[in-house]
């Protein structure tokens, strides 16, 4: 079976011609296209979650994340990123501070007031911190994160659609666009969960490095206007969240920088009272 069978429709309802293999994720399939000589690409969502992450996309118009150019049932066709810049290329290499500005500079433009909402079903932060929920009592580690999260969601500030998943891996180089956003979940609440995920990626080899997570904590107070300690507890919060979703999938051996990261979280919330 040829393995551009299943777009040959949508490619000559578009009138587009592929620019690539297609490539799957664990929730979408993907072909790199060419729409009138630019560079696009087809994703298909195969998971609920990637479909509402569309419907998301589609509503920032191409305003900070990459702009749809079109969508039908589950396949939208996409801007595609061409630029040579990389995020965690940059954090590795002795330019995280930059990266970290970028990656500040693009949640603050996602979040911006904007007409109407997303057509689709948000969920609300509360919920989405349900998985932490479940296993709260199943470790010391998951109560302090737990407890962290259950008392920012019943003060919650600044809401907003989140992206939901911001990191070096989804805020890509689209050339003479800039930096824009890729790939959000479909979450609404207070502002500062987007921000803890930048203190937290778990595919960054240093991120519980102590002096790079107090390094980037200041960068990121700075660039964010968010209290020092509420960013902290929500990187408590959603560390341990992150945790919880690696126990869900199996990947227990994982889990373990996101505690460490929680734990230095906890220790600046310590030094700060």
């Amino acid at each position: 079976m040829d393995p551009l069978d299943s777009w040959r429709g949508v490619l000559d309802r578009w009138s587009l011609s592929p620019d690539g293999a297609p490539f799957a994720t664990p929730g979408s399939d993907l072909l790199p296209v060419r729409l009138d000589g630019r560079a696009a690409m087809l994703k298909r969502a195969n998971t609920a979650e990637e479909r509402a992450g569309a419907a998301v996309l589609r509503w920032w118009g191409g305003d900070g994340a990459a702009e749809v150019f079109a969508h039908e049932g589950d396949t939208v066709l996409m801007e595609r990123a061409t630029g040579t810049g990389d995020l965690m290329n940059m954090a590795l290499g002795g330019r995280d501070d930059e990266a970290t500005r970028i990656l500040c500079g693009t949640v603050e433009h996602l979040h911006r007031s904007r007409p109407g909402a997303p057509a689709t079903v948000l969920v609300p932060l509360r919920d989405w911190f349900g998985s932490l929920a479940q296993v709260r009592d199943a470790d010391p580690r998951y109560r302090r994160s737990w407890e962290a999260a259950e008392s920012l969601l019943a003060d919650p500030r600044d809401e907003v659609v989140l992206h939901g998943d911001v990191h070096h891996d989804n805020v890509l180089d689209f050339g003479e666009r800039g930096w824009l956003a890729i790939d959000p979940k479909c979450v609404v609440g207070d502002r500062g969960y987007d921000y803890a995920n930048l203190l937290t990626n778990p595919d960054l080899p240093t991120a519980a490095d102590p002096a790079r997570f107090a390094r980037q904590l200041d960068v990121i107070v700075a660039e964010s206007g968010l209290p020092r300690e509420r960013l902290l507890r929500w990187v408590l919060a959603f560390a341990g969240l992150s945790a919880a979703w690696f126990d869900e999938d199996g990947e227990t051996d994982r889990r373990e920088s996101d505690f460490d990261v929680a734990g230095l979280a906890a220790t600046h919330l310590g030094s700060a009272s």
